[in-house]
């Protein structure tokens, strides 16, 4: 995981600037996580309200390091992840779904269901499972869209190529047939 700027949004979740929060706190020796373990916390916590928004029928977006997470006004939930755009559903119709996250303390480890596209304003997924497409509509396709823009301006190409593990069966879901 890279370095966070010292004006990016802390990783603790606060909502404050890293230089106003855990900073400080690093400075003065009070920091009880690594950013890495505040990372984990904080991606729970906010897969958690995004759940919640999408339960309430808000439509929100949020980013977070490398992940996009947004809810519709039909009660789904997303978080993508956009170094290789792989996503998984949070919630379906206001309904919070299990999310397959297995936590180390060294990874975050997310098994993603579906590779996502932005294409021609549409929000589009393929199953990992079957390869079955479906196209999304009435989802901000232009938000995530401006979001994955966002995302990769503030990242280098290689700390993109770092964050993401790649597994056997990954690369062979991914990989078409010979």
């Amino acid at each position: 995981m890279g370095r966070i700027g010292r004006n990016e949004q802390c990783l603790c979740g606060s909502g404050k600037k890293f230089k106003h929060c855990c900073l400080l706190k690093q400075q003065a020796g009070k920091v009880l996580r690594s950013q890495e373990q505040a990372f984990k916390v904080s991606l729970i916590h906010e897969i958690e309200l995004m759940q919640q928004a999408a339960a309430e029928r808000r439509q929100k977006i949020k980013e977070l390091g490398v992940f996009i997470l947004f809810s519709t006004v039909a009660g789904d939930a997303w978080l993508l992840e956009i170094t290789d755009s792989d996503g998984v559903q949070l919630a379906q119709a206001g309904v919070a779904l299990d999310v397959p996250i297995d936590q180390s303390p060294e990874t975050i480890e997310i098994n993603w269901t579906h590779i996502f596209a932005v294409r021609n304003r549409e929000f589009e997924i393929t199953a990992y499972l079957d390869r079955s497409v479906q196209v999304l509509a009435e989802y901000p396709t232009q938000e995530i869209f401006a979001a994955i823009k966002r995302i990769k301006k503030k990242f280098s190409p290689e700390q993109l190529n770092k964050i993401h593990v790649r597994t056997e069966e990954k690369q062979e879901a991914i990989l078409p047939p010979t």
